[in-house]
């Protein structure tokens, strides 16, 4: 199932005697999903020869995971008041956190949150501060 892009993607295939660029935007549609040995990702843009464009992505899982790591080690590099992005990248990390956790593991996400979140009996990870994120996204590892 296709969704409409919320934002903006960027897409450059470089080879050595090629170079493409390609731009998805609001009217384009993207489809994210796992499947049996990693993450799919699916960029398209609907229109004439001209226009219509796609992109696919698999990632196996331990790469994906990797790129979450290095995502973590790069949160400082974000403006300390780009709020909203902070936000949305927070709120999805929950999300696909709770996600992964199976019902046999839901004792273990209160057991391995951030001791200052438990000592405060927060279950919001929305309020986490940039150190929770790191230490959270350590936890999924």
């Amino acid at each position: 199932m296709t969704k409409p892009i919320p934002d903006k993607a960027e897409v450059v295939l470089e080879y050595p005697d090629k170079f493409y660029i390609g731009t998805f935007e609001r009217t384009a549609r993207f489809d994210a999903h796992l499947d049996e040995t990693g993450i799919s990702l699916h960029l398209h843009r609907e229109g004439d020869a001209e226009t219509k464009k796609s992109v696919c992505m698999h990632l196996h899982y331990a790469l994906f995971a990797e790129i979450l790591r290095d995502l973590a080690k790069t949160v400082s590099l974000m403006p300390p008041d780009d709020v909203t992005h902070r936000d949305a990248l927070r709120e999805a990390a929950g999300v696909l956190y709770t996600a992964l956790a199976s019902s046999d593991d839901n004792a273990n996400l209160k057991q391995h949150a951030p001791q200052n979140m438990r000592q405060r009996g927060d279950d919001d990870i929305s309020k986490m501060t940039p150190e929770e994120e790191v230490l959270l996204l350590h936890v999924m590892e």
